[in-house]
């Protein structure tokens, strides 16, 4: 973790305190060569580099500590000049965080020994930079000596990963997939046509390749055929030697030729016959451009297939042709292909059947795990040892060919990019099965210094960018997507974390800390990111003064329950050590990388809560936040937060909005409130109509709900909201339907949601001239009996969704004239709503429009779809 370790340094070093005449001014210059020379794709595979890797990781994680003591000391001399007011609210402020949580005890350390420690600390950052400079000259050496590059390299063209048996004669589940392919095989176009199979590694691809290579009609079919593997590491002179070899007339081989002699060979060989070229295993796009000039397309029918993990390689050689996905078995073929594996064409004994099933199961649907599981149970077939295997999988894979299995896996990780290798292990904290959103996925990248800032493109899509590559790597999976498309959370394959596990443990990326392990322990050498997995009632205590980040995740049964964590983190260890008494809900995490960008969920208080105007803040994410007390939040106001880079602040429960409170973030960009209403408190007491303030401010969701029998009030009109929103989430305001101008009105408004009685009466009539942007309106619980509305109401309306409409009798026949709708999604309505979308449906449709679709969700529906999900997925994917 090279690079990550190098742009989390250079991160620290941009943003540190001027001046700071401890910092060496050479020691930037010397991070910026280091990761220019990582950046070159020519070091990627680089193995004396890749041996340097662990050097450059240590010494700029060591150079990062000592500046951000350095730094720490630095904000300790500059408070020493604040007057002794603030000094003193300081103090009160602590004090009054100790009458409030008696669980917080702070350990005040003598600032004298701070000072006293600056020497030490300089001298270790000037033997981190003689570190540098050693690491430097050494790579220089590397480089003087030219070693060879992928694809120009020694390297064996022919060498192939599939040492693990894959049962290639046996395509089980492969059925529409090969049917599929044989008709682009045999059928048109008559042109050179290239079929690129894509898919993660272990998936089947060479498998269907294989198959249909081997096929008798299409042996029959094309005049000659060849097959080459490409690998990682190839060189074009064996590619062209082995195609040419395949493919000549006469037998004979050829050796020791020129690229362009060879070129000229092939080129010869297959002028006017029909061919079949198989290039398996294919990582570069400079691969297919080495070769791909001496395929001659004489229009006879000939075809090329390509197989990858890539789908940039998989799209590269022809765009306008579509790639074939490869898709993970359904359980039914996973069990079909462990029973052949095992038995052959022999019937499973019954009492194995179900416990086979299971196994089948817990491969997730890939073909490779399933092959080397069932290498292992056909050798021993006693009911009691498949009952063990079945409960760890991945241990039984680990054992039985579990080297060669995690080497065709890594072989992903292996053509990551520098600036990638991070991001990926980066998945590896989360728990086994768990829908990560994609959102909180890029804040924790961004927070952690992953992500290396470029000026043309802000972090948040430089992070998104990222994140494309690794799943058009294959390495993650989309689980939904948002109703424009956009990706909203993603899953990893278990066998693909276990890689994330294996590889962050080689490189002290991560540590993984479960119910199992209650106590993590101090010490340099520990990981610098630690994950807590808790499904049991058992408190974990996770002490250590060189975490970056802490994640925390506990399932939906550990609610209401009390977490202890002691936690001293680098950039706070010379001023605080604190023992955080935390109330978890569902799930929560807390990360704080080097520079200060926290993510806090389910955190009563933020106990270092003196360092936020120093932190760089960005996103606080609460289940349930507060501020204990006004006289603390008036403390905090005038004396000690600025939060200008805070972009999202959600899940604050009960947030009075004063005007003062909103204008210290500035540039708040994401809000989240969630108010309770006991009987006693005003709704105007917490100033809704000071929303208006927050002019930078997209994205607003406020949920408005009773305390346990409290009948729940309507919401007097006092809100206001800025005209730079763009998305709207209201829950249970119960405002009349009458006063919803104040939303239409708003100009840039793109997504509205109304849930749960967000608006009440029988009757809505939208005025002309608003809502001119909105795109999506969803329309949840509520009494609503008659809309009245067309397409001047909602010009630009895309995606319409109503949800437990109970009352609505139908949708507007007019709104079928918006010109860019596109779905029209019901969810429990009244059946005379269903008929309204389908009779708008079937009016467009007469009229030449094809593009609008209709989606009736049933209950029953709903429920089917949470059969295919685990209860512990579904009590995770409610958390983060």
């Amino acid at each position: 973790m090279a690079y990550a370790a190098l742009v989390s340094l250079l991160r620290t070093l941009e943003e540190s305190p001027q001046p700071m005449q401890q910092i060496p001014s050479d020691l930037l210059e010397k991070v910026h060569r280091l990761l220019g020379i990582l950046d070159d794709p020519a070091t990627k595979n680089n193995l004396s580099i890749r041996d340097l890797e662990g050097k450059i990781r240590d010494a700029s994680f060591e150079a990062q500590d000592i500046i951000e003591s350095l730094i720490s000391t630095h904000q300790l001399e500059l408070s020493k000049s604040v007057s002794s007011g603030v000094c003193s609210c300081f103090w009160d402020i602590i004090s009054a965080l100790h009458d409030l949580f008696p669980a917080i005890h702070l350990c005040e350390t003598s600032t004298d020994s701070m000072y006293q420690g600056m020497n030490l600390e300089a001298k270790g950052l000037k033997r981190v930079i003689d570190e540098l400079d050693f690491i430097l000259e050494a790579l220089s050496m590397i480089n003087d000596g030219k070693e060879d590059a992928p694809g120009a390299g020694n390297s064996r063209a022919a060498d192939s990963s599939r040492s693990v048996a894959s049962n290639e004669s046996l395509p089980v589940g492969l059925d529409e997939d090969l049917l599929h392919l044989k008709d682009r095989l045999t059928g048109l176009p008559s042109n050179l046509n290239i079929i690129s199979i894509v898919g993660m590694g272990g998936i089947g691809k060479t498998t269907l390749a294989r198959n249909l290579y081997n096929d008798r009609l299409i042996e029959d079919r094309f005049d000659t055929r060849a097959w080459v593997v490409v690998s990682q590491n190839y060189h074009v002179q064996e590619l062209l030697t082995i195609l040419v070899n395949s493919t000549r007339q006469d037998g004979g081989e050829v050796h020791k030729k020129s690229i362009e002699e060879l070129a000229v060979r092939l080129h010869k060989n297959l002028k006017g016959r029909r061919y079949l070229i198989v290039m398996d295993d294919v990582w570069d796009v400079k691969a297919w451009d080495g070769v791909k000039r001496y395929f001659p397309d004489d229009n006879n029918s000939s075809r090329i297939i390509l197989t990858t993990r890539q789908s940039e390689v998989a799209i590269y050689p022809n765009p306008q042709s579509p790639i074939h996905q490869m898709t993970l078995l359904s359980p039914k073929s996973s069990w079909d292909l462990l029973r052949v594996t095992i038995f052959g064409q022999d019937d499973c004994p019954y009492a194995l059947e179900k416990i086979g099933w299971k196994i089948a199961e817990n491969c997730k649907g890939l073909p490779l795990a399933i092959v080397v599981i069932g290498g292992l149970l056909s050798r021993d077939k006693k009911e009691e040892d498949w009952k063990r295997i079945s409960r760890d999988v991945k241990s039984a894979i680990g054992r039985n060919d579990g080297d060669q299995f995690m080497q065709i896996l890594s072989l992903s990780y292996n053509s990551l990019p520098h600036h990638l290798r991070a991001c990926f292990l980066h998945m590896g904290l989360f728990p086994e099965d768990y829908e990560i959103f994609v959102s909180h996925l890029i804040k924790l990248w961004i927070a952690e210094g992953f992500i290396k800032p470029l000026p043309v493109e802000s972090l948040e899509q430089l992070a998104k960018d990222y994140l494309s590559d690794l799943i058009n790597r294959s390495l993650i999976e989309v689980r939904r997507r948002k109703h424009n498309g956009e990706i909203k959370t993603l899953i990893i394959h278990d066998m693909l974390r276990e890689l994330c596990l294996k590889k962050a443990e080689d490189e002290k990326f991560l540590k993984i800390v479960n119910s199992d392990c209650h106590v993590f322990p101090q010490g340099r050498n520990n990981h610098r990111r630690v994950s807590v997995h808790n499904d049991s009632l058992h408190p974990i205590t996770v002490h250590d003064q060189h975490h970056c980040s802490l994640l925390y995740f506990c399932d939906g049964h550990s609610n209401n329950r009390l977490v202890f964590l002691i936690v001293s983190f680098r950039m706070l260890k010379h001023s605080l050590v604190a023992c955080i008494n935390v109330q978890t809900l569902e799930s929560s995490n807390f990360s704080c990388s080097s520079k200060g960008d926290w993510h806090v969920r389910s955190l009563q208080f933020i106990s270092t809560i003196e360092h936020l105007d120093n932190a760089k803040l960005r996103h606080l994410l609460f289940d349930k936040g507060f501020l204990p007390s006004p006289f603390l939040a008036k403390a905090i106001l005038k004396h000690l937060v600025v939060l200008e880079n805070l972009q999202t602040l959600s899940g604050l429960k009960n947030f009075r909005c004063t005007k003062a409170v909103l204008e210290i973030m500035p540039n708040l960009k994401k809000l989240g409130i969630r108010y309770v209403y006991d009987g006693s408190t005003e709704w105007s007491a917490y100033e809704f109509n000071n929303f208006i303030h927050l002019h930078k401010l997209e994205t607003l969701k406020c949920m408005f709900i009773a305390k346990d029998n409290v009948a729940r009030e309507p919401l007097s009109l006092n809100l206001a909201f800025p005209l730079n929103l763009k998305k709207l989430t209201l829950s249970g305001c119960r405002i009349s339907w009458e006063e919803m101008t104040v939303i239409g009105s708003l100009p840039e408004l793109e997504e509205l949601k109304l849930r749960d009685y967000a608006f009440e009466g029988s009757v809505w009539e939208p005025n002309e001239g608003e809502f001119t942007k909105l795109k999506y309106l969803l329309i949840d619980r509520n009494k609503l009996e008659h809309w009245y509305a067309d397409y001047t109401h909602f010009p630009q309306l895309q995606h319409l969704c109503l949800n437990h409409c109970f009352e609505l009798e139908a949708i507007p026949t007019e709104i079928g004239d918006i010109g860019n709708l596109e779905m029209i999604e019901l969810f429990r309505c009244r059946s005379s709503v269903v008929a309204s979308a389908m009779l708008i449906q079937e009016q467009q449709q007469s009229l030449g429009n094809e593009g609008l679709r209709v989606r009736v969700n049933s209950y029953r529906d709903y429920v089917d779809s949470l059969d295919s999900t685990s209860l512990r997925q579904r009590a995770y994917a409610r958390g983060l």
